[in-house]
């Protein structure tokens, strides 16, 4: 079981990966992880493909695997099965599921929408928070600022509307600590585009 730390510089995670040849342009680029949607989705993989798509990925790389509403359990055993060293979990959750995914030997990245209540923003134990959009999904950009003051201090992904033209500035004006993306590197909704995907990491990073 892969168990990838995420390293202290600026973050990207490149998400909804689901073709060998798109993780390999993300690795090449210098993504720090990759995340791959297990839940009902256009970029759905199962643990079996997920699995595969990991092999080649180091271990400096964090191999995420993207739970929607699963219970905590089953996102654990279908990461387990598709070799992955962390846990998103998006939807209602509690500081229990997050301490259950880290004592089953995972690492935890809890999601929270900008528009949540400001105890959801609150510490719980998570590797790494993640904000998104008030609907998740939509690919449209949204105040990036407007939560700074609620994850100052935090280690945490801004993620939403994201592209390679406004990713840098998102970034200064969230305060985070990194960056998410999927549909803003696709050419149709679950196709990458591997120049997109350069181009951000190159965007994110510079």
């Amino acid at each position: 079981m892969r168990s990838s730390r995420l390293g202290s510089s600026a973050l990207v995670k490149i998400c909804g990966l689901s073709t060998a040849a798109d993780v390999d342009t993300a690795l090449e680029h210098g993504a720090d992880a990759l995340g791959f949607v297990l839940t009902a989705s256009p970029r759905e993989v199962t643990p079996a493909q997920a699995a595969g798509l990991v092999g080649p990925v180091p271990d400096t790389v964090a191999t995420v695997g993207v739970f929607r509403s699963e219970p905590v359990q089953r996102a654990i055993e279908l990461a387990g099965a598709a070799r992955l060293g962390w846990i998103q979990l998006h939807g209602a959750r509690t500081p229990e599921d997050i301490a259950a995914v880290q004592a089953a030997g995972f690492r935890a990245i809890r999601a929270v929408r900008m528009d949540a209540a400001a105890a959801d923003f609150t510490d719980w134990g998570e590797d790494l928070l993640l904000i998104d959009a008030a609907v998740p999904g939509s690919g449209e950009s949204w105040d990036y600022a407007a939560v700074r003051p609620l994850a100052a201090g935090r280690s945490w992904l801004v993620a939403g509307g994201l592209t390679h033209a406004n990713v840098a500035r998102a970034l200064q004006l969230s305060g985070a600590t990194g960056a998410d993306v999927s549909s803003g590197v696709e050419s149709s909704r679950g196709v990458k585009d591997r120049t997109l995907i350069a181009r951000f990491i190159a965007a994110a990073k510079a």
